[in-house]
């Protein structure tokens, strides 16, 4: 696993053994990135991010790399969260992320209170926590975090649909790449 382009382009981001961590992979990492900029690496500088059930830290990790002026990780497992940590002290980057120990259930509504807006919201839920999916949806659709613009993106199985429309928020496109898919959300 590795950084895909930006400042840090091929620097080498570790994982933990076993199954219970699934990082995005390389190539659908870069999937992202290619919608997300359409061509345009310059939409990414100066954005925020919320890396939701973050695991390695890669995506958000990748958003630094390209720009993002602000991170914000939040996973519930301390081994997980050493390892963002140690991926992050790696690539000697010290600033412009914050790192949140906790469920996402308590960590939304402390962003919000800290008045963080993202331009960019990442989840990734372990694939067997269905449940997480449409809860962090539903959680974000009514939250403060998002403004018109925002773009939320589930990493689910091609399998599973997390769903359309979760109050406010539409999904507007879905792809897929090997086992795994790409649901985009927007206010609308």
């Amino acid at each position: 696993m590795r950084v895909i382009a930006g400042n840090y382009r091929s620097r080498p981001l570790r994982s933990l053994p076993g199954t219970d961590l699934r990082p995005t992979a390389d190539r659908l990492r870069e999937t992202l990135f290619d919608v997300l900029t359409a061509g345009n690496p310059d939409v990414l500088v100066g954005t925020v991010w919320l890396d939701l059930y973050a695991g390695t830290g890669a995506v958000g990790i990748e958003a630094i790399s390209r720009g993002a002026a602000a991170v914000y990780f939040v996973e519930s497992s301390a081994a997980a969260a050493a390892l963002v940590h140690q991926n992050l002290q790696s690539l000697d980057v010290n600033q412009g992320f914050e790192l949140l120990q906790q469920d996402v259930d308590r960590a939304l509504p402390r962003l919000e209170t800290d008045g963080v807006v993202a331009d960019f919201v990442f989840l990734d839920p372990p694939y067997r926590m269905e449940a997480a999916y449409r809860h962090t949806l539903d959680a974000l659709a009514l939250s403060r975090l998002l403004k018109p613009q925002t773009t939320v993106i589930a990493e689910h199985h091609k399998k599973f649909d997390p769903g359309e429309v979760f109050a406010r928020l539409h999904r507007y496109r879905k792809l897929q790449q090997g086992d795994a898919a790409l649901s985009f959300y927007r206010i609308g």
